[in-house]
């Protein structure tokens, strides 16, 4: 079973090529919590399976989280998955890449840069309140695509002055807050000057803090640019992983949300773990 690693910003991914192998779906889940296991084997935030297109698409994207659990769509991960469909004749330098969520637009903007239209938001609640830790912390509800990738987007001032293992047991408490019915993903956010954003995201299926989210950096500059706060072009997000770019494109009640950022191949294998051979 051949297999590519690759990294958006930090974000980081097993791509296997389904095409003519035939791998049953069902296996998917097992697979994906034996290879993403950090030290035990590849390691890595999640499984993409590449399949045929069945809706017009180049080609199908299916992700798993690290658990097993099934994704409706993972931003970092598509722009690597355009790279990967560009590389291997797949699709060319723009692509249309079916996900459980919907179509998944992209376009090489050289080797390394990709830019994509993430799925449409399908639920956008500016102003919540949810209960966690002991005190109520305001923050905005987006989910994108059909069905929606929930996001929790929860303004933090002095971000950067806070590690992942100060704000873990927040970040799982809001994670699991029942006022969320499927559970959310929750990006920690501070603005940091005009247009620029520091970002942090507890992510449901890794179950902590990844280098970087691409679905929840473009739910948090959506959800910032509809309540004012950036002008929605070009906002610069800064994760550990690195920067990324989000442009809102608005017409009438519509919302295109286009994520630009680096991707890393990683490298290229045979799958021979015994847990699964």
């Amino acid at each position: 079973m051949r297999f590519a690693k690759m990294n958006g910003a930090g974000n980081d991914f097993i791509i296997l090529n389904n095409m003519d192998r035939k791998i049953p779906a069902s296996r998917f889940p097992e697979i994906a919590q034996v290879l993403c296991r950090r030290r035990m084997s590849v390691g890595a935030d999640g499984l993409m399976v590449v399949e045929p297109a069945e809706q017009g698409g180049d080609f199908r994207m299916l992700f798993y989280n690290a658990d097993g659990s099934a994704g409706e769509m993972c931003g970092n991960g598509a722009r690597c998955i355009c790279r990967y469909g560009c590389e291997h004749g797949l699709a060319g330098e723009t692509q249309a890449v079916e996900s459980p969520s919907g179509m998944v637009r992209g376009q090489r903007i050289d080797r390394r840069n990709y830019r994509i239209r993430l799925t449409d938001p399908s639920v956008t609640e500016l102003e919540k309140s949810v209960e966690a830790c002991g005190r109520m912390w305001p923050c905005s509800y987006v989910e994108l695509g059909d069905p929606g990738l929930p996001h929790a987007v929860v303004p933090y001032p002095g971000l950067a002055d806070r590690t992942a293992e100060q704000l873990r047991e927040l970040g799982c408490a809001l994670r699991w807050s029942k006022a969320f019915p499927k559970g959310a993903n929750v990006n920690f956010y501070d603005i940091t000057g005009p247009d620029r954003i520091r970002l942090l995201t507890y992510e449901r299926g890794v179950e902590d803090f990844t280098y970087a989210c691409g679905t929840g950096t473009g739910s948090t500059v959506l959800a910032l640019t509809l309540l004012g706060k950036v002008s929605g072009k070009d906002v610069e997000v800064d994760s550990a992983g690195g920067t990324m770019r989000v442009t809102i494109e608005r017409t009438g009640d519509t919302a295109a949300v286009w994520l630009t950022g680096p991707t890393n191949w990683v490298c290229e294998g045979e799958v021979l773990d015994d847990d699964l051979i």
